[in-house]
């Protein structure tokens, strides 16, 4: 991945956290996935007073990416308004591992701090589509 796209999906990121709705958590984030086909993907998190049906940025910007018909993500960055990169929870990786078990996740911050790793180094051994074959 170039500098350009990578500073492209961060920028995306920090944008879709804009829109974030989180009256409940004060923590708004956002979260842009580069798919297969090289379109960028936003999103951001969703609460709900009723806490269990709340959605991350994460999943926002992937299921974003599906129901366009994307079925590959290749990177996801994720913004938060912090003083440390934030990396995606349990479910999100779960979530990001079912179109990019390959992923390269980025996180960034507004100290201008990163972080960048792999869905596999989040995840080692994790379960998906290739266990139910």
């Amino acid at each position: 991945m170039t500098p350009a796209v990578r500073r492209n999906l961060e920028s995306a990121a920090r944008h879709a956290a804009n829109a974030s709705y989180s009256p409940y958590s004060k923590f708004p984030v956002g979260a842009a996935v580069l798919a297969g086909s090289g379109k960028v993907y936003t999103g951001c998190n969703v609460e709900n007073a009723s806490f269990g049906l709340c959605n991350c940025a994460e999943r926002t910007a992937v299921f974003s990416a599906v129901a366009a018909g994307e079925r590959v993500i290749r990177a996801v960055a994720v913004y938060t308004a912090t003083t440390g990169p934030t990396m995606p929870c349990g479910a999100c990786r779960q979530v990001i591992n079912e179109f990019g078990p390959d992923a390269t996740i980025f996180a960034v911050c507004e100290s201008g701090r990163r972080a960048q790793t792999t869905l596999r180094a989040l995840q080692p051994n994790a379960f998906g589509p290739k266990d139910l074959a």
